[in-house]
């Protein structure tokens, strides 16, 4: 049999077909438009997506027996707001992840209610990228808009209900719309209370691996597949991309050094970090996870040697960086803000140490080790609250340096492994619709047959513990600069 795994991204969707042996028949991306009508805005159209969507399975399985497609399943972009009226047609554009225009929001929630309060519903704090504060804007900016709300809807959601006809969602991407009891895996009815929503208004929650339903015959038909094609429900984009990778289960931990970076840490326990410095979610394979999300990793690479020193050769200027642990300049990767942990919007990066002799690689290396000293504080965090890791599963543009690999082992302390798969959200959403389909037991199961380790990068005790005295003086310098940065806005 065969499973299409399902990426809907910001700025494109892509697709992943791929048999029971977890070989890749194919990929096809779609791309769509991204609308900003105002500074800090982010929309897109639904419509846009499932258009993308139907013209790329099409394409997708076009030299394949369609016969033989058994379930698709979706990795999607989170905290989207998409709003349907009593005929089910989309209000307005769906708000993004991206999408700034809800601090007043925010501020109401974790301040007049009460972070602790708003944590307890939920496990998280505020956030403007969430989808509750989106709703509490909408309903204060649009009250034509919001008397309309029929079904509240995710990104995937949305795609999963024009397939099968079903309002669906999953517990990993309900997660992350800050209106979902996380410990209990249920919608959090004083949450929705205080945006002013009822129940009946959200979608039906299911695990990720979970059938919702199958094709409509109106989809099977636009598609040319079985009406018996089963639609599974699908993750958030984090979680998904962990079940791509195997960081699953007990304690497995994942870095994503993509644009931003990612620390995602599966648990079997649910728990809460007493600041919510680390997001709680629910995960996609059944249990919970933590993820900690520095917003600039790989892109704090990119505007250091593309746009600041004029190069595209990455690897030439790593060369000249030899001696780890003895660099004395240092670098603050908060190009835009930061998140994890300082949740701090006016953050700003910064270079500090540099001397007469402080040479252009210096300064690569800063940068380098900045963004990974960044990653390393969402690891402390999670070794707070009792969670021992000894080695991850990296992935992400910038795992395909050698060097930085070396630096992130040093600066945490752990084995850096890479597998067998690049593929991410889409091969983790193909393999839960092959677990949703009964061809694996559980998805521990799944990824444990199909996602190998190639190669491993180990530590180095002497350039560890020159990282940790390194370490020491980097998580002075944000509160020591904290007051000015605020001065700056």
């Amino acid at each position: 049999m065969l499973y299409v795994g399902v990426d809907l991204g910001t700025s494109s969707v892509k697709l992943l077909l791929m048999d029971e042996a977890g070989d890749i028949k194919s990929i096809v991306t779609r791309e769509y438009p991204l609308f900003f009508p105002k500074p800090g805005w982010s929309e897109q159209n639904p419509e846009d997506w499932y258009t993308a969507l139907i013209d790329g399975i099409k394409e997708l399985v076009k030299d394949n027996d369609k016969s033989q497609i058994d379930g698709i399943s979706f990795s999607g972009q989170m905290h989207g707001m998409v709003i349907l009226d009593e005929n089910d047609k989309v209000i307005r554009p769906a708000i993004l992840w991206n999408d700034g225009r809800t601090q007043a929001e925010c501020n109401y929630l974790n301040h007049e209610i009460g972070r602790e309060i708003i944590s307890g519903y939920t496990a998280n704090m505020a956030l403007t990228g969430f989808t509750a504060p989106k709703l509490l804007w909408v309903r204060k900016h649009e009250p034509e808009n919001f008397a309309k709300i029929k079904k509240v809807m995710l990104p995937k959601d949305y795609i999963a209900y024009k397939l099968s006809g079903i309002h669906c969602t999953d517990v990993s991407d309900a997660s992350g719309m800050l209106l979902f009891d996380v410990k209990n895996k249920c919608w959090s009815k004083e949450m929705l209370d205080i945006c002013g929503l009822k129940e009946e208004q959200m979608a039906k929650i299911h695990e990720s691996y979970q059938v919702v339903g199958n094709l409509t015959k109106q989809a099977a038909d636009e598609l040319g597949l079985c009406v018996s094609t089963k639609v599974i429900a699908g993750g958030g984009d984090q979680a998904v991309a962990a079940v791509g990778t195997g960081t699953v289960g007990e304690g497995k931990c994942s870095v994503s050094l993509g644009t931003s970076g990612v620390v995602f840490i599966s648990t079997k326990e649910f728990a809460v970090d007493k600041n919510n410095s680390l997001h709680a979610f629910a995960h996609a394979d059944g249990k919970y996870h933590f993820m900690g999300v520095m917003l600039s990793a790989a892109a704090s690479n990119k505007w250091w040697l593309a746009d600041i020193i004029g190069t595209k050769d990455y690897p030439k200027e790593e060369k000249e960086i030899t001696k780890l642990g003895e660099n004395n300049v240092y670098f603050l990767p908060y190009l835009m803000g930061e998140r994890t942990p300082h949740n701090n919007p006016n953050a700003r990066a910064t270079f500090i140490g540099m001397t007469m002799d402080t040479t252009r690689s210096d300064m690569t290396q800063a940068m380098l080790e900045g963004v990974a000293f960044a990653l390393r504080d969402s690891f402390e965090i999670t070794k707070s609250l009792g969670v021992t890791i000894e080695r991850i599963r990296i992935n992400g543009g910038g795992a395909r340096s050698p060097l930085w690999c070396r630096m992130i082992a040093n600066i945490l302390n752990v084995k850096v492994d890479k597998i067998n798969s690049t593929e991410g959200p889409a091969f983790g959403a193909a393999i839960l619709a092959a677990v949703g389909c009964g061809k694996y037991s559980s998805v521990e199961e799944a990824t444990n047959k199909l996602i190998k380790v190639v190669d491993t990068t180990e530590q180095e005790p002497e350039i560890v513990a020159l990282y940790h005295k390194k370490y020491e003086v980097f998580k002075q310098l944000y509160p020591t600069l904290k007051d000015m940065y605020d001065k700056m806005i």
